[in-house]
């Protein structure tokens, strides 16, 4: 696992050091013009912008704040008990406002991890190094952060204020800046990841594993020509480009030329828990790490039950969304999935075992249209050392190969139709699943639909949903975020909600700032 460096400038710099695990070792202070001296402070610096990934000081994106501010407002999910916030609570049922709590933290976050990207980008060049091929790794794992970061905006909030330069500037007026064209910051997007994989390398090796590496700027700029070629862009040139930059990737048994190594876990649940992170599959993580450093995964006991001995449970803050389907009103993403998918029983349980006990704990539900039917928990970032750490270390999966190759079938689909190639890459996700290949002679609008449910059961409760609700498309070629949330009876639903509100703090602080339409 990587080791992570924070710097906070002008605080106190916390630096840590990395045998086993991290340790805190509190520095001086240091002003922001002094500190940039050494290959050492380059390494801090970047590190520094990793800190925006996996923090568990505040709700970091990758670290809650993608639940707590957007799975919460899809049709998978929902707040549980133990979610009491206003803030989320009315996000989930889409009556939130400009001044929601949750909008103005991932604004502020994201722009956070850019502002010390940015320091990196202007800083380390002038930073003199023993190995240049360092300096260009740290410059590019900059450049990959600050792109991951400028794509979860722009989808978010369609144009944005795209900055790329380190500011320093002492007046509120000159940080004032308008927002720019949602096509420009993809192509700013393009051009990180383009430069961030000629920099950076296939992998590496212990303190550093984690690393953004050539492989995952590669395959996140392939999932950037897929949105853009989706909705609401629909530039449909995007689709080649898609496709090609998969088969950058994938590996030679999955018909790529990549030579990265990847390939998917024989069991889906290795893909989850801490025994294999970093592993075989993972292009790229969040990573976490128990008891260091405010590093753990906060995920963990928010869908756990509570009351459990032994286990510490936030009442399942997360739960799945509940919708009536014929007599069923007990119906949820858990019952979407066929009950030979291996992926089910990893993705949800449905009681706890007591490490004090040994009993086992649910929650039923008085459903009489399924006998003995019980609450599903979600389950992906369950660590099974918890109960006696008190924290998780399951990493946070931000691109998997699995993702891959469904961007490959879908991006193959929508350029040529459902071809052999297309029918592969899917067909290996489903066979990992347990599940038979697809059902041959689909027409495109079909094929269509396949990927959709196969990227929803594949990726559920890994932040992704509600991206794919906001590009994705029917058979009319419009939109699918209305139909599916009002299926799951999410009423309040309406066009406004495919853009975020821009949060009305940074309006009145920025009166270059205009609103989002309907807001």
């Amino acid at each position: 696992m990587m080791k992570f460096y924070y710097i906070l400038i002008a605080l106190p710099v916390f630096l840590s050091s990395c045998k086993n695990f991290l340790e805190e070792d509190p520095e001086s202070f240091v002003s922001e013009e002094q500190f940039y001296q050494t290959e050492s402070d380059a390494e801090t610096a970047i590190n520094a912008v990793y800190y925006h990934l996996n923090t568990g000081s505040v709700q970091s994106p990758y670290n809650t704040l993608f639940n707590t501010g957007m799975n919460m407002a899809d049709d998978d999910e929902d707040p549980g008990p133990g979610a009491t916030n206003s803030d989320v609570r009315s996000l989930a049922v889409l009556s939130h406002t400009t001044s929601n709590q949750r909008v103005y933290e991932l604004w502020q976050q994201h722009y956070a991890a850019i502002r010390k990207a940015n320091v990196v980008l202007a800083k380390v060049p002038d930073i003199s190094f023993s190995d240049e091929t360092k300096k260009n790794r740290i410059l590019g794992e900059a450049k990959f952060l600050r792109a991951l970061f400028y794509f979860n905006l722009v989808r978010l909030f369609g144009d944005v204020p795209l900055i790329t330069t380190y500011q320093s500037e002492v007046l509120a007026s000159s940080y004032y800046t308008t927002r720019t064209a949602s096509d420009s910051v993809y192509a700013q997007i393009e051009t990180d990841l383009a430069e961030a994989a000629t920099a950076l390398p296939a992998s590496y090796t212990s303190p550093d594993v984690g690393r953004a590496t050539a492989g995952a700027a590669k395959a996140l700029l392939a999932k950037v020509y897929l949105y853009e070629a989706s909705l609401p862009l629909k530039i449909t040139s995007k689709y080649q480009l898609a496709v090609s930059k998969a088969e950058e990737v994938l590996s030679a048994q999955d018909g790529g030329t990549g030579t990265y190594g990847y390939d998917l876990f024989t069991d889906y649940s290795h893909t989850f828990l801490p025994a294999y992170k970093n592993g075989v599959e993972h292009v790229f993580s969040a990573q976490m790490l128990a008891n260091s450093n405010n590093q753990d995964n906060n995920e963990t006991q928010r869908a756990i039950l509570s009351a459990i001995p032994g286990i510490t449970g936030n009442n399942y803050a997360h739960m799945v969304r509940y919708y009536t389907v014929g007599s069923d009103n007990y119906y949820s993403i858990y019952k979407i999935f066929r009950a030979d998918d291996k992926r089910r029983n990893v993705t949800f349980v449905r009681s706890f075992t007591s490490p004090t006990n040994g009993k086992k704990y649910g929650l039923p539900l008085s459903n009489p249209a399924v006998p003995n039917d019980s609450t599903p928990f979600y389950n992906k970032w369950w660590d099974p050392n918890y109960a006696s750490a008190g924290e998780s270390s399951t990493n946070v999966t931000i691109l998997r190969y699995s993702e891959v190759l469904l961007i490959h079938a879908e991006a193959e689909n929508e350029l040529n139709g459902p071809t052999a190639k297309a029918y592969k890459s899917i067909n290996r996700v489903r066979t990992r699943a347990g599940l038979p290949d697809l059902t041959t002679g689909l027409s495109q609008d079909q094929f269509r639909d396949s990927v959709y449910l196969e990227r929803r059961l594949e990726l559920v409760y890994e932040y992704q949903r509600w991206f794919d609700l906001i590009r994705e498309k029917n058979a009319s070629g419009g939109g699918i975020l209305l139909s599916s949330l009002q299926k799951v009876g999410k009423t309040n639903v309406a066009d406004k909600h495919y853009l975020y509100p821009i949060p009305q703090t940074e309006i009145d602080n920025n009166p270059l700032l205009t609103q989002n339409p309907g807001w």
